[in-house]
Formats: structure tokens, C-alpha cells, sequence
């Protein structure tokens, strides 16, 4: 038997523990600030490894600031990545912000695109921040944006079988409605902050201990 065979397939009990998440969180809700696609897509990238709090007292200012695509795109990185600093990572973070807003200009007219393919094609947004500006600046549900809480919570609870987040986010198409995956990555993220924490997870508290196959009580 392999160790993949081992992982037990807790697909059966989505429904009930989704429906008891729900209860939990029922105004799960994203915590990032923004106003505009544009501003969404950049609190996205500087989210990557930093809190959404830390972020939002980052863009407090930083949106005053630069208040259009080619505001980003004529940034100094170096004055740029000294604001965005407390972020973490934030030279690599100012780079790809810049570069993004470039591209903007030059192949989409000035926009963030509205589509998968589009912001692929951005540098330093994969799957998870698309999933996030499409849904939450456009409406769109292409996927599920599978941040760490996601993808911790999903193999505890035995949703997915998978470690890789483009695979995960597959296995959670396959037993969510796609007008809850928003809802759904969002729950989880809540519950990934709140009870079923990385380390030491309350599984005393936890409303879905009984239907989870992780749980220690």
C-alpha cells in the first residue's frame, strides 16, 4: 500500500462539514481593503507570506500614492520596495507589481485583465491570485484559490489526496458547486486561522472534530 493509499477519501462528508463551516463563519468575508481591481491585484501580490492586516496598513498609504496603472508602472523600485518593505519579500513583490502594471499598459490597454489566461501572464500571479481577482473584482469563479490554510485544512481534513495546490484546487471542483468556491476558500481560510491552526490544532473546539479524520479527540 502506498503512503497516497493510506490517506483516507473524506469526500462523503463534505456537504455536512461545509454546511457546519458555514454556520461558523457566516460572514466569512475577504479581510484585504481595495477598491478597484488594480488595487486588489496588488494587495494580492503582498499578501504572498505577510498577514492580511500588515497588508492593509501597507495599502493604506500606498494607495493614495499610486492611484493608476501607470503610477505602478513608472514606480522607482527602489522607493517602491522601500514602502512595501514591511510586507516581506518586497523586492521581488516590487518587481513583478512594476512589471505587471507595464504589461498592463502595453498589452491590455491599461486594464487588469478580466480573464484566467490574462493575468497568467502577469509576473508573479499563478492560480491562487487569479482565482482571487476574478472572483472577487469581477465575479468570475474560474477556481479556488488555494493559499497554505487552504491546502492544510483540505489534506486534514481528507478532501484531497494531493500536495500540489493547482491539484487540490481540482479535487475541491469536484465536490463543490462552483458558485461556493469563494465562500468555501474563504471558510476554510477562517477556520485555517481560528481553530485548525498549523501547529496544535483545537480540535476540542472544532465544530467538524466528528467528521474529521485528523481530529485527536
Amino acid at each position: 500500500m502506498t503512503a497516497e493509499e493510506k490517506v483516507p477519501d473524506n469526500t462523503h462528508n463534505f456537504e455536512s462539514i461545509f454546511s457546519l463551516l458555514r454556520q461558523e463563519y457566516p460572514d466569512a468575508a475577504p479581510a484585504l481593503h481595495f477598491s478597484s481591481p488594480l488595487e486588489l491585484l496588488v494587495a494580492t501580490v503582498l499578501s504572498a507570506q505577510c498577514t492580511d492586516r500588515q497588508v492593509n496598513q501597507v495599502t493604506q498609504s500606498l494607495f493614495k500614492k499610486y492611484r493608476t496603472v501607470e503610477d505602478y508602472a513608472a514606480a522607482d523600485i527602489s522607493e517602491f520596495g522601500r514602502e512595501i518593505y514591511s510586507t516581506g519579500f518586497y523586492h521581488q513583490k516590487a518587481k513583478h507589481i512594476i512589471e505587471s502594471a507595464q504589461i498592463m499598459l502595453s498589452d491590455f490597454e491599461g486594464r487588469v485583465p478580466d480573464t484566467m489566461e490574462g493575468l497568467l501572464q502577469l509576473p508573479g500571479v499563478g492560480r491562487k491570485t487569479a482565482n482571487i481577482v476574478l472572483s472577487r473584482a469581477f465575479g468570475k469563479i474560474e477556481g479556488i484559490a488555494v493559499d497554505t490554510h487552504v491546502k492544510r485544512l483540505s489534506q486534514r481534513l481528507a478532501f484531497t489526496r494531493n500536495d500540489d495546490p493547482d491539484k487540490i484546487e481540482k479535487d475541491l471542483m469536484r465536490i463543490a458547486k462552483r458558485e461556493e468556491l469563494e465562500t468555501l476558500s474563504m471558510t476554510l481560510i477562517l477556520h485555517g486561522r481560528n481553530v485548525c491552526v498549523a501547529r496544535n490544532p483545537k480540535c476540542e473546539i472544532c465544530v467538524v472534530n466528528k467528521l474529521c479524520p485528523s481530529s485527536k479527540v
